[in-house]
């Protein structure tokens, strides 16, 4: 479906925390579980995506990373003590365990073996970018978070570095949030990981998220509970659309190749349904494309799921027009009548404002 000689792109945990927040779209499940580089085919499409970090971003997030883990992580051992086990005695020695292998099933294997040995050693152990596998939708997803801690009773705690930055100890409660949802994903992960070994080591519900305190380059900590984000991952996740049967629908041949013409590459993307929500701008390649689509069927979707979810069976604005009017639907409908009651309203303002 990439095309001849089109790489796969891996799907992350940011990928798929989006994924499951918008489960009901049939497009960016087949897309992320193909592999296919949503970007590029945005691009191709005429509607390219207009977010993602700068390069100065990333490089400001790989030197603050850097500055974390240095000296075998003590100062990241120090911040998980102190915030989540501070029962647990001091870090004085660490192992920081090799996890080079080769591929992504070659270096999952290995950080479960490593895993594995970290909680019979005891002591505290650091996984640096270890590499983890989730299933989604009947596909593979291999996820890489910025490390895993291993307590000396054998708990396991993901850890999430961030380049923004945490004021007075509180950071912006939307990234803290992005960054809970993307953690989520790493402990639905590690919790497969533990549900192998007997018996089953204890996958921490609260993940330390580190950040640049004030406007220093020197690293503060708090404790983030991921307890919400990981149950709704969970069932969002199970009640995806298995690819096969999203693919099993498409025509023949269906190709998303950037290099294939615009009418036969768009013909293709519009072969897959799509649910496009404002959210989606924030978090999907295709965003643009699809909101053009949507638009132009005068989907109410295109508002917002809120507004979706109160207007019932209309699904078009044309319906919601028409039933405000009186020309369509059941006057015994409570959409129905509200909508009338509104426009009835709205007409004894405007006559009200004329007079005056």
């Amino acid at each position: 479906m990439r095309g001849p000689d089109v790489p796969a792109k891996a799907l992350d945990a940011r990928g798929l925390a989006a994924l499951a927040a918008n489960p009901g779209c049939s497009r960016r499940a087949l897309l992320d579980g193909a592999g296919v580089n949503k970007a590029a085919l945005a691009s191709a499409l005429g509607a390219p995506a207009a977010f993602g970090q700068s390069q100065f971003a990333l490089t400001r997030g790989n030197a603050f990373e850097t500055r974390v883990k240095a000296d075998g992580g003590a100062v990241l051992l120090r911040l998980v003590r102190e915030q989540l086990d501070p029962a647990a005695p001091p870090p004085e020695r660490t192992y920081a365990p090799d996890l080079t292998a080769p591929g992504p099933e070659g270096r999952t294997a290995r950080t479960a073996l490593a895993l594995r040995e970290a909680v019979a050693a005891g002591g505290w152990t650091l996984l640096d970018h270890p590499m983890l596998a989730l299933d989604v939708a009947g596909s593979p997803a291999f996820l890489e978070p910025d490390a895993v801690v291993v307590h000396p009773d054998g708990a396991w705690t993901v850890v999430e570095i961030k380049s923004f930055p945490m004021l007075d100890g509180s950071a912006d409660p939307a990234k803290v949030g992005a960054a809970a949802r993307q953690a989520a994903v790493y402990v639905l992960a590690l919790e497969e990981v533990a549900g192998r070994l007997d018996p089953a080591p204890t996958v921490h519900h609260r993940i330390l998220l580190v950040c640049p305190k004030d406007f220093s380059n020197l690293p503060a900590a708090c404790a983030v509970d991921v307890r919400k984000q990981r149950a709704v991952t969970a069932r969002q996740l199970s009640r995806l659309t298995r690819i096969e049967e999203i693919a099993d629908a498409l025509p023949a041949g269906t190709c998303f190749s950037p290099d294939l013409p615009a009418e036969q590459l768009t013909a293709a993307v519009e072969a897959v349904p799509a649910t496009y929500a404002p959210e989606c701008l924030a978090a999907c390649e295709l965003a643009f494309h699809c909101r053009d689509r949507s638009r132009g069927a005068g989907a109410v979707t295109s508002l917002g799921r809120s507004t979706r979810a109160e207007l019932g069976g209309l699904a078009t604005v044309e319906d919601v027009l028409a039933a405000a009017r009186g020309e369509a639907g059941d006057p015994d409908d409570p959409v129905v009548a509200a909508l009338r009651r509104a426009a009835a309203l709205r007409v004894e303002a405007l006559e009200g404002a004329a007079c005056r």
